[in-house]
């Protein structure tokens, strides 16, 4: 109901309460001061209405901007709960990428150790191999030194420096790889000659059959021959 509306239904339950006025049998009637007092009364309640409903809406509009602050209140609230939670799922997402970053750094890092106690293995055997080259070719003179100094030359190529004391995290990682792929490579050559050495191996034996079998063959050739002289 508009205000307008909220003043005629006053004014009618107004209009309904009011009662024509009592003359006095005898007496001269002042409509003057009648209409006066009539019209003063009708201002004084048509003030009062209008007061009465300055007041209400005084009290709507202190009830509106109390109901638009709580809005804006709890708006607040869930916004800083919502920073709140965002704030947690950050932290927890930096703790697990965190986690995981350590995890692949060890696994790294057991991975490296791993490739360096093979390498340092094989660097052993190949200073044992050395050595013992060594040990054979100062016997044979000035050609086998020759051949001697080759191989040091080509096992001191394949020695790669480790220097890894400056190097950041992905660095290490690549340097890792690569150490690992070396690795790989080098198995790969083991196997291809420990196969090469294995035929070898196989051939010369054949040939010492073959050789055998032939002088066996001729010594018996012989014995036929002395016999039939006899």
């Amino acid at each position: 109901m508009s205000d307008t509306e909220d003043v005629v239904e006053e004014e009618s339950r107004f209009m309904s309460n009011i009662s024509a006025p009592k003359i006095p049998d005898g007496d001269k009637v002042d409509f003057d001061d009648i209409s006066r007092k009539r019209q003063e009364k009708d201002l004084a309640e048509l003030q009062s209405l209008i007061e009465a409903h300055f007041i209400q809406r005084k009290k709507e509009e202190e009830d509106l901007i109390a109901l638009v602050n709580r809005i804006e209140k709890r708006r607040a609230e869930r916004a800083e709960q919502q920073r709140e939670r965002a704030e947690r799922e950050k932290e927890r997402q930096a703790r697990l990428a965190e986690e995981k970053e350590r995890r692949e750094m060890e696994e790294q890092r057991k991975k490296f150790d791993d490739d360096a106690k093979k390498k340092k293995a094989l660097s052993n055997m190949t200073q044992q191999y050395s050595a013992g080259q060594k040990s054979g070719e100062s016997r044979k003179g000035a050609k086998k030194q020759t051949e001697r100094e080759k191989k040091k030359k080509i096992l001191a190529d394949r020695r790669k420096a480790l220097s890894i004391d400056h190097m950041s995290d992905d660095k290490l990682k690549e340097k890792a790889s690569e150490l690992w792929q070396w690795l790989m490579e080098l198995e790969g050559e083991k196997f291809d000659l420990g196969e090469k050495l294995k035929r070898q191996k196989y051939d010369i034996n054949q040939l010492l059959a073959r050789v055998q079998d032939h002088q066996s063959a001729k010594g018996r050739g012989k014995g036929k021959s002395s016999a039939r002289l006899r």
